[in-house]
């Protein structure tokens, strides 16, 4: 990844471009990943069952179903990325 790459430079400099391609991306919406995070980070989840991502109408949708400690499956729908 580029931002990664100039932020790792021999120098220590990252290059001005690399800097807007990272404040470009801060507030497009989550990842899959993190989505799963932030439903891990609940306190109720005992294991992720599926995760998985949908696009409607531009814009993505993570759908992620788990098994809380108190054997219920639930389903979270957590907004993602405009595309």
């Amino acid at each position: 990844m580029l931002v990664s790459d100039a932020l790792t430079s021999p120098t220590g400099a990252a290059s001005e471009s690399a800097e807007s391609e990272h404040v470009a991306t801060q507030g497009r919406g989550k990842s899959l990943s993190e989505a799963i995070e932030q439903v891990k980070r609940s306190g109720n989840v005992e294991r992720v069952l599926d995760a998985r991502t949908e696009v409607s109408g531009g814009r993505e949708t993570h759908v992620i179903k788990v098994l809380t400690k108190d054997g219920q499956v639930r389903t979270h729908r957590i907004p993602g990325r405009k595309r």
